[in-house]
């Protein structure tokens, strides 16, 4: 498994701790912000994981193939990438042929007047000082923000050669997609 969002797969790790078969390998954490990476490895270190996560500093479209991944997460970071869609092509370079992309993204629905409620409106905050900012510092510059919505990320997902795309699950706050080859 690779993450982009390294903090996250601790949590990852340490479910799998326990669980894991021999031969199965461990999980990998991929950031480009070295400071992440270096809390990230701090917390494993704290939690007793550090021998079963691998961390390192890699971009959403540099991080390794490994010989291809059965699962790839990203963690409310593609919709803050200057090319989302060089992203989601190299996540389809490295997948395994029945491998599954896991984006979690902020809730936003597709029609704006149905994000003026009280999450919408913070989000929309967040991605105006935030996450447009640094898209727009980026390579490319798509600037999805953080209310991109489902059809726009399906559109980046799609356009960068996936051919299937799903809603997995959704709370308040997140909203999860599937990606398959």
């Amino acid at each position: 498994m690779a993450s982009v969002a390294s903090a996250s797969v601790t949590s990852v790790g340490e479910a799998l701790s326990s669980r894991t078969p021999s031969g199965i390998p461990s999980p990998s954490a991929f950031d480009y912000h070295s400071g992440s990476i270096e809390y990230a490895r701090h917390i494993a270190g704290r939690d007793g994981l550090l021998d079963q996560i691998t961390f390192e500093v890699a971009s959403s479209k540099s991080y390794p193939a490994n010989g291809g991944y059965d699962l790839v997460t990203f963690f409310d970071c593609l919709h803050d990438m200057g090319d989302p869609t060089g992203a989601a092509a190299h996540v389809l370079s490295t997948l395994k042929p029945d491998g599954t992309w896991m984006i979690v993204e902020p809730f936003a629905d597709d029609r704006t007047e149905k994000n003026h409620n009280p999450v919408g409106r913070i989000y929309y905050s967040a991605s105006t000082m935030i996450c447009t900012p640094a898209s727009l510092a980026q390579e490319v510059g798509a600037a999805l923000g953080a209310q991109a919505g489902e059809e726009r990320i399906r559109k980046v997902v799609t356009a960068a050669g996936f051919t299937q795309f799903r809603r997995a699950a959704e709370t308040p706050f997140n909203l999860v997609f599937e990606a398959r080859p």
